[in-house]
């Protein structure tokens, strides 16, 4: 699995990454598992045209407690709400990772966290 690793978080600042996520509606059924969805405009072509039937899309972001510190964990995978397997669910393209990555920095800048 590609994944972007943020390693040695602290405490504080993992609780502060978690509640900003929640705040942002971004939380997902499983403890510290979120999920960011993509915008439409970055699909990939096949990703359009999988929407109605597999869509909507999102990339996982998941707080790894490490007992002392924790890790912030991004899949560089694009996943499929309605599918687990399908076509459509892939790794990000360059426009996608880009997108993510600028995401999270700017989410990070914002809450004031330096990672």
């Amino acid at each position: 699995m590609r994944v972007y690793l943020l390693e040695n978080i602290v405490k504080k600042d993992a609780g502060i990454i978690k509640e900003a996520l929640i705040k942002n509606k971004l939380e997902e059924a499983l403890d510290n598992l979120f999920y960011i969805p993509l915008p439409a405009e970055i699909l990939s072509l096949e990703q359009k045209e999988h929407n109605e039937e597999c869509g909507e899309y999102f990339i996982a972001l998941e707080l790894v407690d490490k007992f002392e510190t924790f890790d912030l964990r991004l899949e560089l995978l694009v996943r499929a709400k309605n599918k687990l397997r399908c076509s459509c669910v892939c790794y990000c393209t360059k426009e996608q990772e880009a997108y993510i990555l600028n995401y999270l920095h700017t989410f990070l800048e914002k809450i004031k966290i330096v990672a």
